[in-house]
């Protein structure tokens, strides 16, 4: 990146690489806006839906990931530098590099930051041979030799309470290694417990119906309304307490969890930590005053902030009133860039976001349980006459593992779906 502190300006400039932003940046290129910059340290995409099929083995790592430039849509300026803070007031945003970028229009979207300290132990725990997780990717890529090479002992999967993005992936390299374990004999010799926030699987009945269907299949022991509070990585235990109350696997609130603590032993962890917006998102006038979590204060129905007409938020750093899902971005990103280029036109906002997110649960190697739903948990199917495509399906299994990662690096990121 080149420039000063003064010189570098664009007229839409925004801030994050992942599938929201690149989505976002290809729709406003495809709209005829000329001047759009993303801001993306990293050198790697990564597809994260891959990342539970990394975990359970049914995918090769390298198919989660490519170089960021050569997902870059084209014409878009890539700003390789991370972000200090924003001042909407001013319109400009701080780089790491110590240069200052002024916008027109900024779109908000750096993803969300998983707070691996804020369990005692937790970091200590995935350092070690058996501390797993299918939330980064080098911890999935360990997953998948990790489980591949159980044959008895305990293994302890755990998902946060608070919001977390697809917080239902916490479950997914479960099933996959559950039916692993029992294709090849072992899973009657192996104690697999599953430690959830929410009185339910999911929190929509007809999905509960199936994921427990499958978690008496194979013979799981789940603890209800329950997460982790800590881990003692040397002697391999964790201790989990009651859970804050909360609406759905990714909703509510932020809190101590309180007594009593139960422990349990474990020969393999399986962890997703807890999760928020970025420090420095959540410490700007953007953040949303009424959400413990930090995320950007925006209308659920057009994702503009409310105090700042020229700030827009998706993904999962926005507060919006939906689940946070890679699935949710589709209508998401179409919305900003609609109502974006109708703003700076000083049109009315033609799109409205409708809450629309999905959960692929691949619950086998071969099939998977298709969770679509609304901001209230309705079921919101995208085939509306088709009431029972959230089945258990070897369909919807091929959709998630072959079909959807062709279309994600082929389309979705270049604005074309």
């Amino acid at each position: 990146m080149t420039g000063t502190s003064t010189d570098i300006h664009h007229a839409v400039v925004i801030i994050g690489g992942g599938n929201a932003g690149l989505s976002v940046a290809g729709r406003l290129r495809r709209e005829g806006v000329q001047d759009v910059a993303v801001i993306e340290p990293r050198e790697h995409h990564l597809y994260q839906p891959m990342f539970s099929h990394v975990a359970g083995g049914t995918a090769p790592a390298g198919i989660a990931t490519q170089p960021q430039g050569a997902v870059m849509p084209k014409g878009v300026t890539w700003l390789r530098a991370r972000v200090q803070s924003i001042d909407p007031e001013a319109k400009t945003v701080s780089l790491s590099t110590g240069e200052t970028v002024g916008y027109g229009q900024l779109v908000v979207c750096p993803g969300i930051q998983k707070n691996w300290n804020a369990v005692p132990g937790l970091p200590e725990a995935m350092d070690s041979p058996v501390g797993i997780s299918n939330y980064e990717f080098e911890y999935a890529h360990k997953a998948s030799k990790v489980l591949r090479e159980v044959r008895s002992g305990t293994v302890v999967f755990t998902q946060p309470s608070g919001p977390a993005t697809c917080a239902g992936a916490a479950q997914k390299p479960m099933y996959l290694a559950c039916d692993y374990w029992r294709a090849t004999g072992v899973l009657r010799d192996i104690r697999v417990v599953l430690v959830v926030p929410t009185p339910t699987l999911f929190g929509m009945p007809s999905v509960d119906a199936e994921l427990s269907r499958k978690v008496t299949e194979y013979g799981i022991e789940v603890h209800y309304d329950r997460e982790l509070v800590e881990v003692d990585a040397e002697n391999r235990s964790v201790a989990i307490a009651e859970a804050p109350r909360q609406g759905g696997p990714d909703r509510g609130q932020l809190g101590e969890a309180s007594a009593p603590v139960e422990r349990l032993s474990y020969d393999v962890l399986h962890a997703v930590p807890p999760q928020s917006a970025p420090d420095w998102l959540a410490e700007g006038a953007l953040a949303d005053p009424g959400n413990p979590g930090g995320f950007v204060e925006v209308d659920s129905l057009t994702l503009r902030h409310p105090r700042y007409p020229d700030v827009w938020a998706l993904g999962d750093a926005a507060a919006t009133t939906s689940s946070k899902s890679g699935g949710a971005l589709r209508q998401q990103t179409l919305v900003v860039a609609k109502n974006l280029v109708a703003a700076v036109a000083g049109k009315p906002l033609p799109q409205v976001y409708n809450g629309y997110s999905v959960c692929p649960f691949t619950v086998s190697r071969s099939t998977v349980v298709f969770a679509e739903f609304d901001d209230r948990y309705r079921p919101k199917p995208t085939i509306p006459f088709w009431k029972g495509l959230v089945k258990e399906r070897r369909l919807t299994f091929v959709a998630d593992r072959y079909v959807l990662p062709w279309v994600y690096w082929n389309l979705i990121l270049k604005g074309r779906a």
